[in-house]
């Protein structure tokens, strides 16, 4: 699916209709003329820990380097105070647009207001703002993330909808674990409703954390719960499951969910320890968050699929699918696409246990 065939047009307020500077650039160099100007745009990241987030930076930055834009990256290393400290940064350095991508949605609304109040417009890239004057948000259906990895699981469980299920929810700070569990929970009501399905044991992973992921399981294995299934909530969390499901000779023994096709996951998935994972076209939505931001700096009106309520408003959105991963389609997905490269996926593993470098269709 080409994202940029949308659905409805959004008209923006005059607040975000700023253009380019004229005669001098923002961030080093002559200027000779306005053609020559470079737009300053500020990235706001929560992490750069995860290889996920390096990719999304990488492919955005490139994207606006094309349009003629510069990037100003920060990254807060998880840490709310710090975010507020990076966007106050990047409102001083004359930033036309924010992206930022928050660590925590609700404490990160004051300094979007802030930029607002000085007619900076703000951009929600993956994560939603909540409670603020957002501007727009561009990200994947995170509900229906969570409905594809529920329904993988009801239909792999060794009886199609009957079983017992760990669930490992996301960070508590971060809209998308929520609307994740949304999703899981729309999918799983009818099943738990009538008994077939059973959660033996749930929790959230503070931070996303693996080593808060694999003290759930442990927890769990601990219990003495027997359970099919680990619904994990990304590849991360899923790693951390996987951990202590290897520790106490279970892994390859439970179905284990995840999400973002990471390389860690892929590999695992190859191997066996994992099921599955969801695929986010990072490429696609990464570069088209660089067209937008860089329309939003030079007021052009920008394009919608959906409206997400953020607590405050009904935010313009832009949202893009998402994608089921599991050992027998990746090598025509994830490989197809250069996601990742067939021999980073497969090298470890024996000759006769790699697929086919094209698998028939």
């Amino acid at each position: 699916m080409d994202i940029r065939n949308v659905l409805m047009v959004i008209s923006l307020g005059l607040s975000v209709l700023i253009g380019l500077a004229v005669g001098r650039s923002t961030r080093g160099g002559d200027s000779k003329s306005s053609a020559d100007t470079k737009l300053l745009i500020g990235l706001s990241l929560d992490t750069l820990k995860e290889a996920r987030w390096q990719r999304d930076r990488d492919m955005f930055v490139a994207r606006c380097k094309e349009l003629g834009a510069e990037v100003l990256v920060t990254s807060a290393n998880g840490d709310d105070s710090q975010q507020a400290k990076d966007m106050n940064s990047l409102l001083a350095a004359e930033c036309k647009v924010i992206v930022i991508a928050p660590h925590d949605g609700v404490a990160m609304a004051a300094s979007v207001n802030a930029a607002k109040k000085r007619g900076v417009p703000v951009m929600s890239y993956d994560r939603l703002v909540q409670n603020c004057d957002l501007d727009l948000y561009i990200s994947f259906d995170n509900i229906a993330v969570g409905r594809q990895q529920a329904q993988y699981v009801i239909d792999h469980l060794p009886t199609p909808g009957k079983g017992k299920i760990v669930r490992i929810y996301g960070a508590p700070t971060d809209n998308n674990a929520k609307l994740f569990k949304q999703g899981q929970d729309e999918a799983l009501k009818p099943y738990i409703d009538r008994g077939d399905i059973m959660v033996v044991h749930e929790d959230w992973a503070e931070d996303w954390k693996p080593e808060n992921a694999k003290r759930i399981c442990n927890a769990a294995i601990a219990a003495g719960k027997t359970f099919d299934t680990v619904l994990a909530s990304n590849d991360g969390t899923a790693g951390g499951a996987i951990q202590a499901l290897s520790e106490s000779g279970l892994a390859r023994k439970v179905i284990v969910t995840g999400q973002d096709a990471e390389l860690p996951a892929c590999q695992r998935i190859a191997a066996g320890t994992q099921s599955m994972t969801i695929y986010k076209p990072l490429k696609e939505v990464a570069s088209l968050a660089g067209d937008l931001a860089v329309a939003l700096a030079k007021g052009k009106p920008i394009v919608a699929n959906a409206s997400i309520n953020n607590g405050s408003k009904d935010v313009p959105s832009v949202l893009h699918s998402t994608y089921v991963i599991t050992k027998d389609n990746m090598v025509n997905t994830v490989v197809k696409d250069d996601f990742h490269t067939y021999d980073e996926i497969y090298g470890a593993l024996p000759e006769a246990d790699r697929p086919p470098k094209l698998m028939p269709r």
